[in-house]
């Protein structure tokens, strides 16, 4: 029972950071499954949501700030694809990747310039933010709420994707990009409706992520990305479902190695585990094996 309650502490806050972890995932892996590209500002844009949070609190009702925060996330991501995305749409590779990590870059560099470099504390949001006992071990509330709003909002996605026109055309543009083109989808409404849906889930990541933390720095959005894009890697890059067992397995065993006192390797652990996927699994666990055309 002492070892329960010494231990249930981490194992709640692994399912809670998993599940934070699996709203930035799905970002990386949609973005992928339809440009097979890697949107490296998507850390940033999950950043921004936090200092977005902050500063609208300090002008206006928490009740207010909170969808404002959302929506400017979201038109944050719409406003990235633009800029960094379309009109490298026909560009090779390299080129768009090169914007992207551009963006993310600027992005940081803006918060630099906004912040000074400060840690900016977060708002305590009510409610959530209270603390709570389960079997024995105090944790807060948002441990608990985590996982089943990132369940649901991922349900609520994959019916979007599955029962939906503009679902549909995100399944066609993801088989094959110059046919959908073809048949008339289009093609720049299918990847903006794309960035919309990950940045609307990265601002909710955010507000859930940062409930648990101090504050946002300019930098914070990088590790939570990186981790959120092993996440993805590791799930199979281009499955939702994948990019959310992934991010719950990474969360719950980065927490774990804390708990056991190693706390300096469970960064550390995270990548070891890409490196291993990338060798053994390259595909992921629920990724589909590319075959390529003659």
């Amino acid at each position: 029972m002492d070892f329960v309650k010494s231990n249930l502490p981490y194992l709640l806050a692994g399912i809670s950071t998993g599940g934070q972890y699996a709203l930035i995932a799905i970002g990386y892996t949609m973005v992928y499954g339809i440009l097979r590209l890697i949107n490296f500002a998507h850390g940033d844009v999950f950043m921004a949501a936090g200092l977005i949070m902050i500063y609208s609190y300090s002008v206006m009702p928490l009740w207010i700030s909170i969808p404002f925060t959302v929506v400017l996330t979201v038109l944050l991501g719409f406003a990235v694809e633009r800029v960094a995305y379309k009109p490298l749409r026909s560009a090779p590779r390299m080129s768009i990747m090169i914007s992207a990590i551009g963006m993310s870059y600027l992005l940081q560099n803006v918060a630099l310039y906004v912040t000074g470099g400060l840690l900016k504390k977060y708002p305590v949001i009510p409610w959530i933010s209270d603390s709570i006992t389960i079997a024995g071990a105090i944790t807060k509330r948002v441990t608990v709420v985590t996982p089943f709003l990132t369940v649901f909002l991922v349900v609520v996605l994959v019916l979007l994707i599955k029962h939906t026109k503009i679902g549909m055309a995100m399944r066609a543009v993801s088989k094959d990009f110059e046919t959908a083109q073809l048949m008339g989808i289009k093609i720049d409404s299918v990847i903006s409706m794309t960035f919309v849906i990950g940045s609307f889930l990265a601002a909710v990541g955010s507000i859930l992520f940062f409930s648990n933390y101090p504050g946002v720095t300019p930098t914070v959005g990088g590790m939570p990305g990186l981790k959120a894009f092993v996440a993805a890697v590791f799930g199979g890059i281009g499955s939702i479902p994948g990019a959310v067992i992934g991010a719950f397995l990474i969360g719950i065993c980065e927490n774990i190695i804390k708990g056991i006192g190693w706390t300096t390797f469970s960064d550390a652990f995270t990548f070891v585990l890409l490196i291993a996927v990338l060798m053994f699994i390259p595909t992921g666990l629920f990724g589909e094996k590319q075959t390529d055309k003659v």
